[in-house]
């Protein structure tokens, strides 16, 4: 049984835009889309197929001049040349994505030792005890509306001496 989707049914199904759809198809990257007597695409199972297999080469980072030289091989059908090239383009691609997956490994595994280094320091550190007078005083300090009268004083005496120091 074949399937028929309309445009909207088709960005539901894949998660491309319908605006996306229409770019792909206008710049080759799809085959044209088989039209409705209103001129409506109708998006065939085999098209949705090709759109799944375009969207895991953009999730791995090929760029769109080499998924479009992709879909040039791939609608000159299986000669040698088509396959043989198709082939050394995919071959090159897991390359990338391989070296790509080992980088992130490798920052994967050096921040998982800053975090059980973190741990370790933080196993490592004393308890923290905090009595309950301790509370309540640390909280009347922190509500406490009287400016420090030895800080302001010395503020304005240092900013004096400064202002005196420049001046010389």
């Amino acid at each position: 049984m074949t399937t028929s989707l309309t445009i909207q049914q088709a960005a539901a199904k894949t998660g491309l835009s319908v605006h996306t759809l229409r770019y792909y198809e206008r710049i080759g990257l799809l085959d044209p889309i088989a039209r409705q007597d209103n001129t409506h695409r109708l998006y065939r199972e085999e098209d949705l197929l090709w759109i799944g297999f375009l969207l895991k080469l953009r999730s791995t980072g090929l760029p769109i001049r080499d998924m479009l030289r992709y879909a040039e091989l791939r609608r000159a059908g299986n000669t040698a040349e088509s396959v043989s090239a198709r082939k050394a383009l995919l071959q090159q691609h897991a390359r990338t994505v391989e070296e790509t997956i080992a980088e992130l490994q490798s920052n994967l595994s050096i921040l998982h030792m800053k975090v059980k280094m973190y741990e370790d320091m933080e196993a490592a550190l004393p308890p923290v005890v905090v009595t309950h007078q301790q509370s309540i005083e640390d909280a009347s300090n922190d509500h406490s509306n009287k400016p420090n009268e030895r800080n302001n004083s010395t503020s304005k005496t240092g900013n004096a001496s400064r202002h005196s120091q420049a001046r010389r």
